[in-house]
């Protein structure tokens, strides 16, 4: 049987030892699958870092006893909070939007006051919601 590939995908160098063998080690093996993962899906892998850090940034100023808890504007910016970003947004029968980054959310009380809400119950659990 003959080798298909007789050079590093990522280096270029001669390969020895398995014929199915296709980096010339684990430096280069690493190397060449950050490289392929690196392009279109940086975006989206920053998207969802954001998305976590926002998540853990309004879990952080909510305790256990607490669904709701008012934080300045200011306070929430030095933290890293992006407002940019949210997962998906409700807007109750008074028409305020809620925007929510997994199951913790926020609604903008006024220029620099914010109010932090767990959310209580998922509403993909409603009958009525669509589901993908």
């Amino acid at each position: 049987m003959t080798k298909r590939n007789q050079y590093c995908e990522d280096c270029g160098n001669p390969l020895s030892g398995r014929s199915d063998k296709r980096f010339c080690d684990d430096y280069c093996r690493n190397h060449f699958n950050n490289k392929m993962k690196s392009g279109s899906n940086n975006l989206i892998r920053n998207i969802n870092n954001a998305l976590k850090k926002n998540r853990n940034i309004l879990a952080g100023i909510l305790n256990e006893e607490n669904d709701t808890a008012k934080i300045s504007r200011e306070k929430l910016l030095e933290s890293g909070f992006l407002f940019k970003y949210g997962t998906h947004s409700y807007t109750n029968k008074k028409g305020n939007v809620y925007i929510y980054c997994y199951d913790y959310g926020y609604l903008k009380l006024d220029q620099d006051l914010i109010l932090v809400v767990r959310l209580k119950n998922d509403p993909l659990d409603k009958p009525n919601s669509i589901r993908g």
